[in-house]
């Protein structure tokens, strides 16, 4: 080991190996009491002025040429060079640079690197943002100790550096590679799905695919009613804004409730849930979107009325069940879509509820897997194409924001339905006409009241089950 410093009475000064000290700067020039030579060589110093004192012999004039670039200063003397050297021997402030500075720093960018490295891919940017200051913070604070209290200096610059540089690096990666794989998402899907599950799906691109499978999910068929007649009452371009302005309302309710729009059918509207992200509340977010899409629609009625627009009303049906989805078509075309016999049901629904007279129907398997409303029973059908009954239900509203009017109204109508079921027609019927009487306009009642009288005239027989078939779609 090579020399390492000067001992001079107590005093150590430390020096590396090209005996060079470290300079305990005070500050910027001048830090010291400067004397005019003319003043010691005139003799108009006072007697005894430097007495105990140290003087350093020097020049500060620029033109003397013994000016150096220091850290506190680009033209500093170096006479003031040589006094913060002196002062540092006397305060014992001497830095002196670890003889482990080397192996102290290669073991923390080792250790550190490997950590910071395995850290920051997998953490968001907010906390490996805050994980960097940390470890930042913690090295300063430890150098600035060894610093003042131990006089000790270790070279942390390197180490420092490396960890921006990973910082940065893992940023710019992140940044490029989430960037990349929303854009393979948003190929792929961003046409049928929420921007927010465009996201969330952009987190894990290699869990999304457009490959057919099979799922439980819930769809959606929407339609507007009597809109032959709306369109011919309408200019071409009245007609334009009327639908843009419709579909549009529409689908952000469909996307709030995080739901896929797989279509638009001119005026219709076929949405899913369930795909391509799983979700196993499918189900009731899609009938909270139904019934948002009833209470928007009939929202805008005034303002559709204030343009020359005619108030619109929709059918809405939705089940849920085994679906196949995946990229289906042509080699034409294609699409992100779901068939099968549950998605058929869907459709049959919406096309039913204008025959009844109701907003929205749903299936018995919607009222199991989502009880999260107020329902009425409306019939037990057999739909065109399916030789099974089927149970099918209003949503009168979400529990707890029904009316009590409107759930005593709900009750009545199901005992007209166990009068009816059971043949007891007269009573069936006064029951119904009861109803009637208070909401006239209920086309739901005078339906019944028509197969009553049917019924009377070619009873169904004993062994009726109260099912009625629909050769119609």
């Amino acid at each position: 080991m090579g020399l390492t410093g000067f001992q001079v009475a107590d005093t150590r000064i430390p020096v590396d190996e090209f005996l060079n000290a470290l300079i305990p700067y005070r500050g910027a020039f001048p830090k010291f009491r400067y004397i005019s030579a003319t003043d010691i060589i005139k003799g108009t110093l006072p007697e005894g002025d430097l007495n105990g004192k140290i003087a350093i012999v020097g020049t500060s004039a620029q033109g003397l040429l013994d000016l150096r670039s220091t850290p506190v200063g680009t033209a500093y003397p170096g006479v003031e060079v040589h006094a913060n050297l002196i002062s540092g021997f006397l305060d014992n402030r001497i830095k002196e640079r670890s003889e482990y500075d080397s192996q102290v720093g290669a073991a923390f960018m080792l250790l550190f690197g490997v950590l910071i490295t395995f850290l920051l891919p997998r953490l968001s940017p907010v906390m490996a943002t805050l994980l960097i200051l940390v470890v930042i913070g913690i090295t300063f604070g430890a150098n600035m100790y060894q610093w003042h209290y131990k006089n000790t200096v270790y070279s942390i610059a390197l180490f420092l550096m490396m960890l921006i540089v990973l910082y940065v690096y893992n940023m710019a990666f992140g940044f490029f590679v989430e960037a990349r794989s929303k854009r393979a998402i948003m190929s792929r899907f961003g046409e049928y799905v929420p921007k927010e599950l465009v996201t969330e799906m952009a987190k894990n691109p290699e869990d999304y695919s457009m490959k057919g499978e099979s799922r439980e999910m819930t769809v959606l068929f929407s339609d507007v009613r009597d809109f032959t007649s709306i369109s011919e009452g309408l200019t071409p371009d009245q007609l334009k804004d009327l639908m843009n302005t419709y579909l549009t309302d529409m689908t952000e309710v469909i996307q709030k409730e995080r739901g896929t729009i797989d279509k638009y059918i001119g005026d219709a509207i076929m949405a899913f849930w369930g795909a391509p992200v799983p979700d196993q509340d499918h189900p009731k977010q899609a009938l909270i979107a139904a019934l948002a899409m009833q209470k928007v629609v009939r929202e805008c009625g005034p303002a559709f009325q204030k343009r020359g627009w005619p108030v619109i009303h929709v059918g809405v049906g939705l089940n849920c069940g085994k679906m196949s989805v995946g990229d289906m078509g042509s080699k034409f075309r294609r699409a992100y879509t779901v068939m099968g016999d549950s998605v058929n049901l869907a459709s049959r629904l919406e096309s039913l509820t204008k025959g009844y007279g109701v907003g929205t129907l749903v299936s018995e398997n919607i009222v199991i897997a989502a009880p999260i409303a107020v329902f009425r029973e409306i019939d037990r059908v057999i739909v065109k194409g399916k030789h099974e009954p089927v149970s099918i239900f209003e949503p009168m509203g979400l529990l707890g924001q029904v009316g009590d009017q409107v759930i005593d109204e709900t009750d009545r109508f199901h005992k007209v339905l166990q009068r009816y079921r059971g043949q007891e027609w007269d009573e069936a019927e006064r029951l119904l006409k009861t109803l009637l009487y208070s909401s006239p306009d209920a086309k739901l009642y005078k339906v019944y009241l028509e197969r009553i009288k049917f019924f009377r005239a070619e009873p169904p027989g004993g062994n009726w089950d109260g099912v009625f078939t629909f050769t119609t779609k």
